[in-house]
């Protein structure tokens, strides 16, 4: 009777629900593919100007995409599982 109620005390409870979960781990791949759509552009040798780095994707969509990202992750943080 008493390692009944041990157990059941000692369940482990998490601090966010499935759901907070699901969009947590979808905000970490609109971070993820945001910083891989940002890197890259550079040049190969010091002296020489590569203007690929001013591409749009750079500028405007991986930008874009990360704040995204960061947007779910407060919505999952802040979503009540309950409802």
């Amino acid at each position: 009777m008493g390692e009944k109620k041990r157990k059941e005390e000692t369940k482990s409870i998490f601090v966010f629900g499935k759901k907070n979960y699901k969009f947590m781990f979808i905000g970490l791949a609109c971070l993820a593919l945001g910083f891989i759509l940002m890197a890259g552009g550079g040049s190969d040798d010091p002296n020489v100007f590569n203007p690929e780095i001013f591409h749009w994707r750079r500028i405007r969509l991986a930008p874009a995409i990360i704040l995204i990202g960061f947007g779910i992750e407060i919505y999952a943080i802040l979503l009540n599982p309950d409802k």
